[in-house]
């Protein structure tokens, strides 16, 4: 698979942020609009009713400023998600959100748990790691960014702030990481210089051949004759040694 094909842009990369985005924000808007909680939705730990959380927690959000902080996030690493993993993203997606949802369901707090943080968690955490184990120089780049960006929310997978749901970013942080090691993803190979490849032969290097043994540059390079180019012909005359002796 060449880069060509594999990083292409496509409307997916938009519209499927576009979606999630508008999701979360016309839920909201309907509790707004009609005066009523839905938090009900939540995931509630260890409680049957609680499982249908995992599906519907992600959409519910307690207030405007929850609502705004997990927007921006989401729509970038979701972008980011089906543009460099177009492959498995609706994968990685759906069984994320399953078991990032099932861990919080299983170690959470007697509470709803609400919001999509889990699945911004499950997006980072997925696109580091994956980035990193592939070794492909554009996906590590991409890796290096989302650390920078987004590595200050490692500390929110802890219980260090009363309120906010560390058992979902948490299993959002694991369920990326196993996804990373597990699900299998094409990725173009990473193009080779001419001299690490296997087969490379100095001689016929176009570059080097500008340069003679001491390192010197040669504006004019002799051609190269293949010996196999049968439609070249090379004459030799030859000239016999004369025996007569000049008089002197």
């Amino acid at each position: 698979m060449s880069e060509e094909n594999y990083f292409k842009f496509s409307n997916r990369v938009l519209l499927v942020p576009m979606i999630a985005v508008l999701l979360i924000w016309i839920v909201f808007w309907v509790e707004i609009k009609f005066q009523i909680n839905l938090n009900d939705y939540g995931i509630y730990p260890r409680r049957f009713s609680g499982l249908r959380g995992i599906l519907f927690g992600p959409f519910l959000h307690g207030s405007i400023e929850h609502l705004y902080n997990n927007t921006i996030p989401l729509a970038i690493l979701t972008g980011s998600l089906v543009y460099f993993y177009r492959g498995i993203s609706f994968k990685v997606l759906f069984w994320g959100l399953l078991l990032s949802g099932m861990i919080a369901w299983l170690i959470g707090r007697p509470s709803y748990h609400i919001g999509a943080s889990g699945i911004i968690y499950l997006l980072a955490s997925f696109i580091f790691f994956k980035g990193i184990f592939t070794k492909h120089y554009r996906l590590v780049a991409v890796s290096l960014v989302v650390a920078f960006i987004y590595g200050s929310m490692l500390w929110y997978i802890f219980p260090i702030k009363d309120g906010i749901s560390w058992e979902g970013h948490l299993g959002g942080f694991v369920i990326g990481l196993l996804m990373a090691v597990f699900v299998k993803a094409k990725v173009p190979a990473v193009k080779k210089f001419a001299w690490e490849k296997d087969d490379y032969n100095e001689e016929e290097d176009e570059f080097l051949q500008h340069f003679d043994e001491d390192g010197n540059f040669i504006e004019n390079k002799p051609p190269v004759v293949s010996p196999k180019d049968k439609s070249i012909q090379i004459t030799y005359h030859y000239k016999k040694e004369s025996n007569k002796k000049d008089p002197e």
